[in-house]
Formats: structure tokens, C-alpha cells, sequence
């Protein structure tokens, strides 16, 4: 059996909010598995990956979002480091970058656009139908619970972007509030894993107010391959193998992503994602693909 070495870059616990245990157990069970496939796993968190002069390593798999650690993760694979999820892919998720990609891909989404956190015009809102808006920053991952809002009036929207302005955020994703069951889903890439399920019947969510605004699940049909199919399209689309995300199913059965995310916690089906994610690496490393 061919031994690897690999380096695992932990995710910072400020970039897991209300899933710090989960984020460390999947991360945790995946090096296990790597293990069982013969391979030495070395663990570091951001903040040691950031203090080392020099990274010995030609393998690496890792959850970090801060930003210098991307960047530094970048430099790495522009010289021939391996790295999974890819940091290019880790930077496309961040909210304007993934609003970019899926638009331009034309990936079944929410309709959004893009503004600066300064924009008080209502140009943007009058193209955006239904009732309510979903504003949420566009520089980075949701961090803070108000790092994804609804407003219900696009007075409400603009206030939110103040706030976002002051905060020195410099863009925003408006986004159309969809009507529909909410629907969480994972991924790996390159494998026929995927889970999705009903976050609310599970009370799987980060913040419960939520399901207030979105309102409980009416269980529309919907194809679930042809939901697996749009999210590994657009998991291709960002560049990242180990995903999840959100889509929201209307009446008539079509879905829309409203979220992608490089490495979620994959919290309610850990033991059967993990020894996918691990074999996916494990198949990448071992083929230099």
C-alpha cells in the first residue's frame, strides 16, 4: 500500500459559527480514514500553518477560511502543492465570488446582484420580485448571525447595508427571498456521495429564526438526482471536491441554490461521508490529479 504523507489544515473556530464540534469531528474522522488507507496524517491549526517558514509537505487537505491562510495555500498550489478542497475553490465561495461564478455559469440560483454596501438606489430592488430580500456580505463567508439578514422592505434592506458599511464591509449580495421548502444537501465531488434532507424537521440550522421567515416544510416532489447533478455541476463550477449547500424547492418542483460552501460540517451523515471524502483525496493524492 502506498504511504502518503499529508498535512490537514484545521478550520479556525471563529469560522464555525454554532458548528464548532461538528467542523472538528468530520475533519477529525477524515484524517482517521486516511489513515486506515495507509497514509501519515499530520494535524495544525491556521494559525500554525501561517507561523511555518516552510511547508514540507506536497500533500494537503484542509478547511481553513482565513484569508492569509488561503492566500498562503494559493502560493502553494501555484507551485505544484496539492491541496483539497483547492484554495482557489475556497476563495470562489466566498459570497461575491460564488455569486459570480453561478450567475455567469448559469447555475438555477436565487436571482442576485451585487452592490457596494454604500448603495441606497432602487434600481437593484425594483428587478428583485416576491416579498422580502436576503442581504448578506459579500467579502467573506457568514461569520456573525447578521452576516445573512432578511429584510422584508427594501428601507429595511438599505439600513442593513449601512450597518454593513460601517462595519467596513464593502459589498453585498441582494438576493430574492424564494418561497418553498428549504432543502440542506452534501457532496463529494468525483463520488456518488450525496445527502440532502429537511433542516427543520431535523432542527439542523444555525439560526432557528430563520425557519420563521422561510416558514415550515410543505414537501413539494422534486428530483433529487437532478438536484445532486446541479450541485455537483456547480461545486465544479467554484473548483471544490467536498461541498454543501442550501437550495430552496418550489410547488412545481424546480430548485434553485441559494448557498455553496467548501467542507461544511456534513453533521447528519458524518459516519457515511466520511470514508467518501477520505477516498476522494486519498484517489486525487495518490493519482496527482
Amino acid at each position: 500500500m502506498n504511504e502518503l504523507e499529508i498535512l490537514g489544515v484545521h478550520r479556525n473556530k471563529k469560522f464555525s459559527p454554532n458548528h464548532i464540534g461538528n467542523d472538528d469531528a468530520i475533519f477529525t474522522q477524515t484524517a482517521k480514514e486516511l489513515e486506515k488507507l495507509g497514509c501519515r496524517i499530520t494535524i495544525c491549526c491556521e494559525d500554525e500553518f501561517l507561523a511555518m517558514e516552510t511547508v514540507n509537505y506536497s500533500k494537503i487537505f484542509t478547511m481553513a477560511r482565513q484569508k492569509q491562510v488561503v492566500a498562503k495555500l494559493q502560493e502553494l498550489e501555484k507551485n505544484g502543492t496539492q491541496i483539497l478542497n483547492s484554495a482557489f475553490g475556497i476563495e470562489n465561495c466566498f459570497r461575491t465570488n460564488l455569486t459570480n461564478a453561478l450567475n455567469n455559469a448559469h447555475i438555477p440560483v436565487a436571482d442576485s446582484y451585487i452592490v457596494p454596501t454604500d448603495y441606497q438606489g432602487d434600481e437593484v430592488f425594483d428587478k428583485i420580485k416576491g416579498k422580502g430580500y436576503w442581504i448578506k456580505r459579500g467579502d467573506f463567508h457568514a461569520i456573525h448571525k447578521e452576516d445573512v439578514s432578511f429584510a422584508a422592505s427594501r428601507e429595511e434592506a438599505k439600513e442593513i447595508l449601512r450597518e454593513y458599511a460601517l462595519r467596513e464591509i464593502p459589498d453585498a449580495v441582494i438576493s430574492q427571498h424564494l418561497v418553498g421548502d428549504l432543502v440542506k444537501f452534501y457532496g463529494v465531488r468525483g463520488t456518488d456521495f450525496f445527502f440532502w434532507f429537511y433542516p427543520y424537521d431535523a432542527n439542523h440550522h444555525k439560526y432557528a429564526e430563520y425557519q420563521q421567515i422561510n416558514g415550515d416544510s410543505v414537501y413539494y416532489p422534486f428530483s433529487a438526482e437532478g438536484l445532486q447533478n446541479t450541485a455537483n455541476e456547480a461545486a465544479g463550477v467554484v473548483g471544490i471536491d467536498i461541498y454543501g449547500g442550501d437550495a430552496i424547492i418550489g410547488k412545481d418542483g424546480d430548485y434553485r441554490i441559494i448557498d455553496l460552501n467548501d467542507w461544511p460540517s456534513f453533521a447528519p451523515c458524518r459516519d457515511q461521508a466520511a470514508g467518501h471524502i477520505a477516498g476522494r483525496l486519498y484517489e486525487r493524492f495518490l493519482n496527482n490529479n
